[in-house]
């Protein structure tokens, strides 16, 4: 057990007063779902998915309400509260921050959500806030959640902005593990890290998986693959910043095991963690790098492509330019005679040479030396 533990009734003086269990009515320690107004969707589960008392790391009784977890913990011994919320609304979370004395910023986070995963103290109570995640391969898209968790001397509250994942492993990992439960809260926050590492592996295999098959499309130059890579890319943008972070939260961790006792065992648990938590955060970082290498790779070949379509239309262009020609060439030559012999075949009385005798041999030699110079003038051009 950590050495910093306290009880319920001796919280700091500058908390919220604690709850009296004697004179507070019901209503307030009891969250009535019904009076909360319609903030829960039909079909989500109800907010508060656990109350559940521990003693030496054995589950002793799932009290029915609020009152009966602060009756219970206000007991001279070492029970230990676990308090599960989901999609809870901000009356019920302030019900809860009440009964357990939490800070107001920390409670005002929860509230709000939306939250970058971090980790900070508020006396005797951790606040951590985790995004687990989960991965649709049909439409290639990160699901991230969000969980947040009070880590107090003798409580545990979880509370939980999405339907996915439940944290209803861990419980069951908790429930069939006395030993591990034993170690007190921190062992809870150690398993709720473990799941959620562990729960980041299948979303690694799948964008793993995605990203096999873009580098098949690129060198299949399939036109669609560009969109794909910066929609894959966005979603590894989003894993990291839910990544990222955790090295932090477990380095912070770390620092605080002998200060505040935490034992042996959990910390060699805790190092665990944090080598799968590395691992993680290296191979996302490795699929942004590997994004960005295939889309320069992509742009390189979608521009190789586009060159080969050019020069091919410049080739074709020259060919067709090159017949042009080539008939033009043919066209002038075979015009010159023509011109010759409609001069001479108007058929006029009086035209030079008409009557000559050598005449007819001069037009028709006239005719062949101009085809035969043009011949060679468009030979020598490369017209012909």
């Amino acid at each position: 057990m950590s050495t910093w533990r306290s009880r319920i009734r001796t919280r700091p003086a500058h908390h919220a007063p604690p709850v009296s269990t004697q004179d507070a009515p019901e209503r307030v320690l009891q969250p009535d779902r019904n009076s909360l107004g319609t903030s829960h969707p039909e079909g989500v589960e109800g907010t508060v998915v656990e109350r559940a008392i521990y003693l030496h790391g054995v589950r002793q009784d799932n009290p029915h309400s609020f009152r009966a977890v602060v009756h219970r913990l206000a007991e001279p011994d070492q029970a230990v509260a676990w308090v599960g919320l989901a999609n809870a609304a901000p009356e019920e979370i302030e019900q809860v921050a009440q009964i357990f004395h939490l800070h107001p910023l920390a409670v005002e986070d929860a509230i709000v959500a939306h939250q970058r995963p971090k980790i900070e103290r508020y006396d005797d109570t951790l606040f951590v806030v985790l995004r687990p995640a989960t991965y649709d391969d049909d439409t290639e898209t990160v699901h991230l959640g969000e969980l947040h968790l009070f880590i107090g001397p003798d409580f545990v509250v979880t509370v939980r902005h999405s339907d996915e994942p439940r944290l209803a492993p861990v419980r069951k990992r908790m429930d069939n593990d006395p030993h591990l439960m034993a170690l007190g809260p921190e062992a809870v926050l150690y398993a709720v890290l473990d799941f959620v590492v562990d729960g980041y592996a299948p979303v690694i295999a799948g964008l793993e998986n995605d990203i096999d098959e873009i580098e098949e499309q690129v060198f299949e130059s399939d036109p669609a693959v560009s969109r794909r890579i910066y929609e894959l890319s966005r979603e590894v943008l989003a894993l990291q910043r839910a990544t990222k972070p955790l090295l932090d939260i477990l380095e912070a961790l770390k620092r605080g095991h002998e200060k505040y006792g935490v034992d042996e065992e959990l910390r060699r648990n805790m190092r665990d963690v944090a080598d799968h938590a590395t691992g993680v955060v290296e191979r996302v970082d490795g699929f942004r790098q590997t994004l960005m290498s295939i889309l320069s790779l992509n742009s390189t070949l979608v521009a190789q492509t586009q060159n080969e379509k050019m020069t091919r239309l410049a080739e074709t262009a020259n060919q067709q330019s090159d017949r042009v020609k080539s008939a033009s060439s043919w066209a002038a030559i075979l015009f010159a005679p023509t011109v010759i012999a409609g001069i001479y075949g108007m058929n006029f009385d009086k035209m030079p040479e008409l009557h000559w005798y050598w005449g007819y041999p001069m037009a028709i030699g006239l005719m062949v030396l101009t085809c035969t110079t043009m011949y060679i003038v468009f030979r020598r051009r490369d017209w012909i």
